[in-house]
C-alpha cells in the first residue's frame, strides 16, 4: 500500500515543517492567483497557475534533479465527505531542472539547457513515464475533509484522500494540505513521497547501475482553486 502509519506519519511532519521552507515559492503562486478569479467556475482549479513540483535524488554517481509539472484541468471541493473531485496533470508538459523548479525545491546551482533537455526526454522516454501511451495523470478525490488542525501559520489543515493513477495504475493515495485563503481563490499546497516502482516505473540507470536516481520521489503541490 502506498499509504503505510509510518507514511502516513512522515506526511504529517514533512507538510508542517514544509510550510516555512516553501512561503517564498508559494508567495509567487499568491500573486499569479489573483489574475482574473472570476473567470474560474467555483472550486475549478487554475492550470495556468497550479504547478506540482518533483524531488529525484541520485545514486551513484548521478545528479539530484528537480522536476516541475502541470495542471490539465481539474476541482476540488474543500469539505466534501465524497466526490470531492479530481486533479488531472499534463505529464506531456513535465520539464526537468528548469530554474524555477529547482529554486521550488530547494536545489542549489543551475542545470545547463542541453542536460536540462536530455533528462526530461529520458524522463519522458518508454522506460519511465512513457507519455506516449499514458499522457495524463488523475488524482481523483473521494474526499477533501478538515483535519481540526492548523499549520504554523495559523491555516486550516485538510486531508484529500482517493485513487490515483499514474503510468497505467491506480494506488490509495492521502495526502494532508494546507489550504491559504486568498482574495478570490484557495492556494492548497502540500506534500507527499511515493516510490516509482508501486506504480509500474524502473527508476532510470544508466552505465549499468553506476548512474541513476532513486526510487522513492518527493512531490510537492501548489493548487490554485477558484472560490
Amino acid at each position: 500500500m502506498l499509504k503505510t502509519d509510518a507514511l502516513y506519519s512522515l506526511l504529517r511532519v514533512t507538510l508542517v515543517a514544509a510550510t516555512v521552507a516553501l512561503s517564498s515559492s508559494a508567495g509567487l503562486f499568491a500573486q499569479q492567483a489573483g489574475a482574473n478569479p472570476q473567470a474560474q467556475a467555483k472550486d475549478a482549479i487554475d492550470s495556468k497557475t497550479s504547478r506540482v513540483y518533483v524531488f529525484v535524488g541520485k545514486t551513484g554517481f548521478g545528479h539530484e534533479h528537480a522536476v516541475s509539472g502541470f495542471v490539465k484541468s481539474g476541482d476540488i471541493h474543500l469539505g466534501n465527505a465524497q466526490q470531492a473531485g479530481s486533479i488531472v496533470f499534463d505529464m506531456t508538459a513535465f520539464t526537468a531542472d528548469s530554474a524555477e523548479a529547482r529554486r521550488a525545491i530547494g536545489l542549489g546551482g543551475t542545470t545547463d539547457a542541453s542536460t536540462a533537455r536530455e533528462v526530461t526526454q529520458n524522463m519522458l522516454g518508454g522506460y519511465v513515464l512513457n507519455v506516449r501511451k499514458y499522457p495524463t495523470s488523475t488524482f481523483t478525490i473521494d474526499s477533501a475533509l478538515p483535519t481540526g488542525k492548523q499549520s504554523q501559520a495559523g491555516n486550516p489543515l485538510y486531508e484529500l484522500k482517493g485513487t490515483w493513477e499514474l503510468h497505467g495504475t491506480k494506488r490509495p493515495l492521502a495526502i494532508p494540505v494546507e489550504v491559504v485563503d486568498q482574495q478570490g481563490s484557495y492556494l492548497v499546497r502540500g506534500r507527499f513521497a511515493m516510490l516509482q516502482s508501486q506504480f509500474g516505473i524502473t527508476p532510470f540507470t544508466k552505465a549499468l547501475g553506476a548512474v541513476g536516481v532513486t526510487d522513492r520521489l518527493i512531490v510537492t503541490g501548489y493548487i490554485v482553486v477558484a472560490k
